[in-house]
């Protein structure tokens, strides 16, 4: 089967056709054209979303340019130099290549705090006159094209110089500063140059039997099927063709399904997303016709029954709160907490838990840890939680988490208004662990709490480590904190001086809080190695989630405060229980 090239993905982002004639580079002097590009949250923004300085300097890039990776550390201190003479960096993603989730993890890889989007469809630098990356543009605070070109003349793709003897961005920004023309408003530009994206079409343009159905079915309808938190279902031609457009934009933007880590650190066995060819496909069915085939060829498509919403299986044992929260139409709601009518006899080993509200609207998240009367509350009795995009606990044969005699479970509720009032009621739905049980699930929180992010701070820093006492197979990570979160990143420091990054959330989802799961007993790490948990924060105006960019942020439960929470889920590599399991109770035999 043959698809348009990958090129072609980001045409249908684009508001006319890619087969248009260029515009003619617009003269210096000239107002900008009011930009459109995407923010690595995937939402749609104008130039006009960001604060008017008195000067902007626009930088298009590239994943794989050479002179783009050169050039950050320059563009790094020229941010540095200006941000506080009222000067705003911004890097434009022109890669037609490029995801979002790559072009954010180029931000995190220079720690470059300026805001960093995409124009998927090349139109911004079209407009523009900008042909090649790292190419600049700087307007003035009338948003008036001043000057553009190379940000020096130091390096070459042939070659480099030992310093640069001309600072042509710098005495751009300068100029523009003073009120000055710029005394050479146009450079030529020693980069590479802008592939625009090409809308083509395949000899034999793909169908929704034949093509869409297979995909849909193998990436979307475990979310979107009735019973599920899904805004909507994809079980049929019509509800999918009803749609194409918009699945197409998602799918060729990589924002769905949704996944994101980034895909140079760390293989993990529960990875979404689509091939290549599968996200060419949907993007041509949807621009040449949505073709239906010949639906007989599809098998049936089995689906599990509307009411079966236990993910882990048929639980061995069901607990539900007492009592029904009635919630307000509006406003915010302080934190529930519960504690589950049970008492755990025995030590009781388990290898499903799973939270499940009546109403998942209402729930943001849900933590449950277990109690112990004569220990008090602790964080590290933490078990599992159901957010967003989350799974449920679920551990592999041989290992199990262990709840102690004696212990109750108990549940912190973050419920949100719908705009009417709603009920909710919490179930629990737990599975004891079958066969003989060797290792015990553990994990660390990494959790620095002693925090204070700076107002309009686009990438404060917070971070927290702890070290491995014993030798460890690596289980999953998890990663959680509020709107103003960006990026998560862990690293193992290992005993013998290496150093390894294990996971890196480069755009970070408030909305889709993903575990990341390693292939079971693929993981090893040893004993003595700091694991390490580095998260950034956008505390500033650009981010459209930002409740007060003028606010000081410190840890707290609300959306409004933050949190850093870094979990690292593992098991004892030399842990040898032999605990036969009775499969009714949970208990060892």
């Amino acid at each position: 089967m043959c698809f348009i090239p990958l090129i072609a993905l980001a045409a249908v982002l684009a508001g006319v056709p890619a087969s248009a004639q260029e515009s003619p580079s617009i003269r210096i002097g000239s107002p900008a054209p009011r930009l459109a590009f995407k923010d690595i949250r995937y939402l749609p923004r104008r130039l006009d979303d960001l604060p008017n300085k008195k000067a902007t300097v626009l930088v298009f890039t590239s994943i794989g340019c050479p002179l783009v990776e050169r050039y950050m550390p320059a563009l790094k201190r020229l941010d540095t130099e200006y941000r506080d003479r009222g000067v705003q960096f911004v890097a434009v993603n022109v890669g037609a290549g490029d995801s979002i989730r790559e072009m954010a993890e180029q931000a995190i890889r220079f720690e470059a705090e300026f805001p960093f989007v995409k124009d998927f469809d090349a139109a911004a630098a079209r407009s523009l006159g900008v042909t090649r990356t790292p190419e600049v543009v700087v307007l003035d605070e009338g948003r008036v094209v001043r000057y553009r070109g190379r940000i020096d003349d130091q390096y070459r793709l042939g070659g480099t110089q030992p310093a640069a003897t001309r600072l042509d961005l710098k005495d751009a920004i300068d100029a523009v500063l003073a009120g000055r023309d710029v005394a050479v408003p146009e450079t030529p530009v020693d980069g590479c140059l802008i592939t625009r994206p090409q809308r083509t079409t395949s000899p034999s343009a793909p169908t929704y039997a034949d093509h869409i159905a297979p995909i849909v079915r193998r990436h979307c309808v475990g979310c979107h099927r009735p019973g599920t938190a899904a805004p909507f279902s994809l079980t049929s031609y019509s509800a999918i063709a009803s749609r194409a457009d918009m699945i197409a934009e998602v799918v060729a933007e990589q924002r769905m399904p949704p996944w994101y880590g980034s895909d140079a650190h760390g293989e993990f066995v529960n990875r979404r997303g689509l091939t290549d060819d599968e996200r060419a496909a949907v993007v041509e069915w949807a621009q040449s016709g949505k073709a239906r085939g010949d639906e007989s060829k599809l098998p049936p498509l089995e689906l599990p029954p509307e009411d079966d919403k236990w993910q882990i299986g048929k639980p061995d044992l069901v607990l539900t709160e007492l009592t029904t929260h009635d919630l307000p139409a509006e406003g915010v709601v302080k934190y529930q907490y519960t504690v589950l009518p049970h008492i755990f006899q025995h030590d009781t080993w388990v290898q499903g838990v799973q939270i499940l509200p009546d109403n998942p609207k209402t729930v943001h998240h849900c933590n449950m840890a277990y109690v112990v009367p004569s220990e008090g509350v602790k964080a590290s009795n933490f078990i599992t939680g159901v957010v967003p995009g989350g799974e449920p606990l679920t551990v592999a044969e041989g290992a199990a988490f262990r709840i102690p005699a004696g212990a109750t479970l108990g549940l912190q509720i973050h419920f949100v208004t719908t705009g009417k009032p709603e009920k909710c009621r919490i179930a629990v739905g737990i599975k004891y662990a079958r066969g003989v049980v060797d290792r015990e699930l553990r994990h660390i929180r990494l959790d620095n709490t002693k925090f204070a992010i700076s107002a309009g701070a686009a990438a404060h820093p917070v971070s927290d480590a702890r070290t491995l006492d014993r030798n460890a197979i690596g289980v999953g990570m998890f990663s959680h904190m509020h709107v103003r979160g960006k990026d998560m990143t862990f690293v193992a420091h290992k005993p013998d001086g290496t150093r390894e990054t294990l996971l890196v959330i480069p755009n970070y989802s408030f909305d889709w809080q993903h575990a990341y799961r390693w292939a079971p007993g693929t993981k090893r790490i040893p004993k003595g190695t700091k694991i390490e948990c580095i998260a950034h924060y956008d505390n500033s105006a650009f981010n459209p989630y930002n409740p007060d960019p003028t606010a000081t942020v410190r840890e707290g439960p609300q959306t409004f405060h933050e949190m850093m929470n870094g979990f690292f889920f593992y098991t004892d590599a030399d842990e040898r229980l032999g605990l036969d399991i009775d499969p009714t109770t949970g208990r060892s035999r």
